[in-house]
């Protein structure tokens, strides 16, 4: 009778070839981070702009499931999209989709510090008496008469309550002082 239960499964060792190609292949944990991945990738097609969606070269099948997800109004119909979205993804090259994505995201990450810098300039301008002194030293071009002014016309509507018409000009001022830095290829300080 012990002959006839014999489990295949416990005969020994595998033989290590067996053993090398078992090692190669991606865990079950790993292929579903990578369907995951796509599937975000997927969401972030959905979440671009018309003209940014044109500017990817998509599968038609792919880029009509993304433009059918952005119609859906129903979290679950939008769930079950994106994630026919992901499988669609898996036939396609996604390197060159991430990497237009990721330049993207860090064009809007540069202009997202540019403005806290901005911000951060005009802050001090308002309440830093020698902070004048400093951007002027660092934006030599600025016209120092306008920008005291503006910076004394800020500081009155701020205590009388008014509309921020001068805080809105200061801003724009100092904004368009750093941006023509910027292009010029100087780094803004």
């Amino acid at each position: 009778m012990k002959g006839r239960y014999h489990n295949s499964f416990n005969s020994g060792p595998a033989p290590m070839e067996d053993a090398h190609e078992y090692d190669e292949l991606p865990s079950k944990s790993q292929r579903k981070r990578d369907m995951d991945a796509l599937q975000d990738i997927g969401a972030e097609l959905v979440d671009l702009n018309d003209q940014q969606l044109a500017s990817i070269e998509l599968p038609e099948n792919l880029r009509d499931a993304v433009l059918a997800a952005r119609a859906m109004k129903k979290n679950e119909a939008r769930r079950r999209q994106l994630q026919y979205i992901g499988k669609l993804m898996r036939q396609v090259d996604p390197a060159p989709i991430r990497a237009r994505l990721d330049g993207w995201l860090s064009v809007s990450a540069e202009h997202t510090a540019q403005l806290h810098h901005i911000e951060r300039w005009r802050e001090r301008l308002i309440n830093e008496p020698l902070a004048v002194s400093e951007f002027i030293a660092a934006y030599p071009e600025a016209d120092i008469q306008q920008l005291r002014t503006l910076i004394r016309n800020t500081t009155d509507e701020r205590t009388r309550g008014k509309p921020p018409r001068h805080f809105r000009a200061l801003f724009q001022m100092v904004r368009g002082l750093v941006e023509a830095r910027t292009r010029s290829g100087a780094p803004a300080e």
